[in-house]
This record gives C-alpha cells, structure tokens and sequence, in this order.
C-alpha cells in the first residue's frame, strides 16, 4: 500500500491540473471550434516561396454610442480618434510606403451626420475606409433589406464613402454583424432573427463579411482560420458554418466570401503559467498586441489556396470604448505598429501591407485569379477606393 501512495497522489495531482486546464477551456466554447484549429494545421499549405507578404488589416466595430453614451461623450470619442489616430500614423510606414489604415464599420443604427464627416475626413486623408455594421434583433429579411438600403444609399451618396461596384453599379462594402450573430447565428436566435442574411447581405452589394472570430461565443462557425465562400440555406440559420475555399484559378461559390481572423490557442501566454490563453484576434486593454500574438497572427498563415506566401491578418476591435481607446491609440498598438515594421518587413523574408478591408478583398480576389507578384499592386484589383466626395456636391458642379 505504501509503494501505492505516491502513484496514486501523482495521478490524483494530474487530474487536479487536467480539471485546472480543461474547465476554463470548457467555459470558452474551446472543444466547438478547436477540432477545426488542429485539422488546419495539419492540412495547411506552407510557403516555400521567399519573401512571405504579410496583409495587415484592422477591423473596427466602431460604436461611438457604446453603453447608452451621452451626445457629449460621443463627440468627445470622434475627437479622440480623429485627432490621436493620425499620431500614431504618421511615424509608421509598410512596404509600400503606406500608413497603418484602419477599417470603422460603422453601426446604421448609431448614424449621424457630425460622426460619418469627421470618419470620412479621417479616412480621405488616407487613414481608412468606412464600411457596414448593424445591430438587429427579431428582424426579417425585408426588414434587413431596408435597413441597408437607407444607410448604404446615405453613405454612398451624402459622403462618397462607399465605392460603386464597376460590373454591377451597386454601392459595394463589407459587413460586421452586431454582437456576432451572422445570419442568425445565436442558439436562442437574438440578435438577428433572419436566416437568409447572407442572401439580403449580398444582393444589397456586400462583398465580403468579416465577423468572424467570434469565440467564445456560440456564434463561433466549425470552419476556422480560413477564406470561403458560404452558400445560404435561407430555411436554417449559421449557413456560413461551413464553406468552400477561395482557391487560387477558381471561382467565386456561393453567396458571400467570409474572411476570418485568427483563432486559437496562444501557449507563449498563458493564465497561471498553465493554461493557454484563446487567440481570437480581438485587441483591447484586457488582451494588448504582444509579440507572442504576432508571430501566431502570421503563423497561422491564413491564405488563398495555393498562395500560401500571400498571408492575411485580421484582427479587430471596437475602438471608441474608453478602457480600450488608450490601448488602440497609444504605445501599445504603437509598439505593435514597430514591431510588425522590424521583424515582418525586412523585405527578404516577410514584406509587410497595411490594408482596408476592401483593399484585402481585392488582394484575395487577385490572388483566386493566379496574380502573382506584389500583392501591394492589387489593392483596387476589383472594387475602386471610395469617392470620398458627395454625389451631390459633384452635381452642383
């Protein structure tokens, strides 16, 4: 018995540090998503080609009424951003000699006209893109259907901020859903209610959504780290759970492209020293851009099939909540900024992009038609950048 006693402490010791590890990952939803994590490491294609670029493109689920703000707390935050993001900018530069561009996706129920002149001109002097974003909850799909329509007509044609799609004459943007719920998404089905969204999305002129990585919410799709076409079941909600990759020589499947960030598990930063924390990509106070976070960004090597040393990274935010603003516009994104310039863009084995969410669109879609090269040549490959100038205005003159 006493030959026993250590073995049995040692084992007791073990699932004492299993339970340690496995009930937070278990509180996260991780066993949802990680099957799909392991699966791509396995099957990803790596590059053999030098040098890796890098796209690096920042989403903003920008919300200037965040929490119920009042009028003045809402002017205060555009002032933050239109005045301290040019800042940080201006000492950063990528291989094509542009500054970090940062993605608003600005809510429709949250417009104003003194909110969307100070975004766009933040955004004509060439900091950004303004894009789509909606909260909606028990909707339908003609109620979505007007939702858009308004907003992106108002966007369009008031302040030139979205682009015209040259084949189809559309209005064409790109699209975050509100508190995750794409296509209807959430198991109790809040926070949306309408199962053919991907069909509304794309018919109105959406491109390409870009909500994902949600975990650890429920909304989180099986399909991980990847770029895909998602067909619409419009009688079942989640039909972007699965999906066919944007490969390079093939064609476009489905209704709507879906472009993910990273997620995964982060062993270089862990709770405790023990538990390894979820990379889902999203940068706030609680989870700064560390270099650890970096190198899984690139490593992971989300990419168009068959263009492995084309890497696009994706992380997102949301940008005008005051615990977060001094992260997102001071030295952490700052070192952030610096270290993707030193260690990711030395031209010999990474070259570094900052892009738009458009601009990463039309990378990939030049990628899906076998361009090869400079990625960096591609950014207006199939969508035109904004007007940034009135229809109207163009009108009088």
């Amino acid at each position: 018995m006493k030959t026993l006693l250590p073995v049995i402490m040692l084992f007791a010791l073990s699932l004492a540090l299993m339970a340690a590890i496995f009930r937070p990952l278990l509180k996260r939803r991780v066993f949802d998503w990680l099957p799909g994590v392991i699966l791509g490491k396995l099957s990803r294609q790596r590059s053999d080609v030098s040098p890796v670029h890098v796209m690096f493109c920042f989403v903003d689920h920008f919300e200037p009424r965040w929490g119920n703000a009042d009028y003045v707390t809402e002017r205060a935050r555009m002032r933050r951003w239109c005045e301290d993001y040019p800042k940080l900018c201006d000492g950063h530069r990528d291989a094509d000699d542009k500054p970090p561009r940062h993605t608003f996706f600005f809510p429709e129920e949250e417009y104003r006209p003194e909110h969307m002149k100070d975004l766009v001109g933040l955004c004509s002097a060439g900091y950004g893109e303004v894009e789509i974003h909606l909260h909606h909850d028990n909707d339908t799909s003609d109620g979505l259907r007007s939702k858009l329509r308004s907003f992106v007509g108002t966007l369009q044609s008031e302040y030139g901020a979205l682009p015209t799609h040259p084949e189809t004459g559309q209005a064409a943007w790109a699209f975050v859903h509100g508190n995750w719920a794409l296509d209807n998404s959430r198991p109790d089905g809040r926070w949306c209610g309408v199962n053919d969204e991907l069909t509304v999305l794309a018919e109105e002129g959406c491109y390409a959504d870009l909500t994902l990585p949600s975990a650890p919410d429920p909304t989180q799709t099986r399909t991980v780290n990847s770029i895909y076409y998602a067909s619409d079941d419009p009688d079942r909600p989640k039909s972007h759970n699965t999906g066919i990759a944007v490969r390079v020589n093939g064609q476009e499947s489905g209704e709507l492209m879906i472009i993910q960030g990273v997620l995964g598990l982060n062993w270089r930063w862990r709770k405790h020293g023990v538990i390894p924390r979820v990379e889902n990509s999203d940068v706030r106070r609680s989870s700064p851009p560390r270099p650890d976070r970096t190198d899984l960004w690139v490593r992971t090597g989300i990419h168009v099939k068959g263009r492995p040393e084309w890497v696009f990274v994706k992380v997102h935010t949301h940008g005008t909540q005051e615990g977060d603003i001094d992260t997102l516009l001071g030295s952490p994104v700052d070192a952030m900024f610096s270290d993707l310039e030193t260690r990711y863009n030395d031209g010999k084995n990474y070259v570094l992009h900052y892009v738009t969410a458009r601009e990463m669109y039309n990378v990939i879609k030049a990628a899906e038609a076998g361009k090869v090269g400079n990625p960096g040549d591609y950014r207006d490959f199939v969508i035109p950048p904004p007007s940034f100038v009135s229809n109207k205005l163009m009108a009088k003159t």
